[in-house]
């Protein structure tokens, strides 16, 4: 199990508060005539899902008693795992329940039923578009998800956006909203609850993935650069040392992995495809068709995960590769999605509503990093196949 989105997991008080806003908004909108829609936005690991989990789980205790028909929905089958073995530790709650949005739309259109409460967590990971590989084949996700739907509450973080087919910003969502003339609230989360670390270490991730900017003020050790902080932040020049170190801390405290930005040949067929960085040779990880998630199987510290594994996961220690795609120029960090080997994530969009597409591949390639970056607890460890990069933070350039 996650515990990090177990239902009985205790709130702080920033979290409590926005989960009465929720349940009030739910009580004050389930039999009103209108679509109501709650979007609770944060940043990654702010606790944006312990806060659905719980509510879902609030909710179905209720649900025979006002015999409501409820669903939660997230578009990620490896969190979908983590959701449907939770639900095995409550009698309230129903595996059925927790279902892939496609799932629910075309078993709603085929029963022709609606639902009254429905939870969405990483809304951003939604379809904006109809998509027949993953047989979806109205318009968007969410705006088909509020018409079968009275309630709907979602979580939205515009920074995790990763794919041009479910590329969506402030603006597509609102518009989707607007359509309907729903009730509409949100909330945003500010604390950051996953990583152990002090603001000058997240600031620093957001300097990179948002401003791209380098913050030089790091500490000059044996392998490594590092801040000046209780949370384990290196940056290293070499990726096989980083992955040794990593396997160290995975012995220690178990739930360490290595992951890559999408800078790598790999292709769904079977076989194993490598990241090679110098000494560094390890495969990416291959198709779970386990129920336990990646993260949990021991064996996969000798594999490398990827954004489509470890999105929306906590481990103790990530080692990241930032990969090709991302270089220094001028003291600056420069992103060239053309470097990019995930060109899927690019596949072209049909609806014509996104003015700037290079700038879109670039956000998504920016998101990647800053979620992959984000996953560590107690530490976080960085290789940039751009020495260059390592040689201004170590101020030798």
């Amino acid at each position: 199990m996650l515990e990090s989105v177990f239902p009985d997991k205790e709130l702080t008080k920033e979290q409590q508060k926005v989960f009465e806003r929720i349940e009030t908004f739910i009580k004050d909108n389930l039999n009103g005539s209108k679509k109501a829609i709650f979007q609770l936005n944060g940043d990654a690991g702010t606790g944006k899902s312990i806060i659905l989990t719980k509510l879902f789980l609030a909710i179905e205790k209720r649900a025979k008693e006002n015999k409501t028909n409820n669903y939660f929905l997230v578009n990620h089958p490896e969190l979908l795992k983590v959701y449907q073995e939770n639900a095995g530790e409550f009698s309230e709650l129903r595996k059925n329940r927790f279902l892939r949005p496609t799932t629910f739309i075309n078993q709603s259109h085929k029963k022709q039923t609606k639902a009254d409460v429905v939870v969405i967590d990483e809304a951003h990971l939604l379809l904006s578009e109809s998509d027949n590989y993953n047989n979806f084949t109205q318009k968007n996700q969410l705006e088909e998800i509020i018409k079968l739907s009275k309630v709907v509450i979602l979580v939205f973080d515009e920074h995790q956006v990763l794919k041009l087919k479910s590329y969506w910003s402030k603006n597509l969502v609102d518009q989707v909203i607007k359509k309907f003339q729903a009730k509409f609230e949100e909330a945003t989360l500010m604390t950051q609850m996953r990583m152990q670390a002090p603001r000058k270490v997240v600031r620093w991730i957001d300097d990179l993935t948002d401003k791209l900017q380098l913050d030089q003020d790091l500490v000059s050790k044996k392998d490594y650069l590092t801040m000046s902080s209780n949370y384990d932040f290196r940056v290293y020049s070499n990726a096989e040392k980083m992955y040794q170190a990593l396997k160290k801390k995975n012995s220690e405290v178990g739930e360490s992995r290595i992951v890559a930005t999408a800078d790598y040949p790999s292709t769904l067929d079977g076989k194993k495809h490598y990241v090679n960085e110098g000494q560094f040779h390890l495969p990416w990880d291959q198709y779970n068709y386990s129920k336990v998630t990646w993260a949990q199987k021991p064996e996969t510290i000798d594999e490398i995960g990827s954004i489509y594994t470890v999105q929306g996961f906590d481990l103790q220690y990530v080692a990241v590769i930032i990969g090709p795609s991302v270089s220094l120029s001028k003291d600056s960090i420069v992103v060239d999605p053309d470097k990019y080997e995930d060109q899927e994530a690019f596949k072209k969009r049909h609806e014509d509503d996104l003015s700037d597409l290079h700038t879109a591949k670039k956000s998504i390639i920016l998101n990647s990093i800053n979620v992959l970056l984000k996953r560590g607890v107690q530490g976080c460890f960085i290789y940039f196949h751009d020495r260059d990069i390592y040689d201004f933070l170590n101020n030798q350039r």
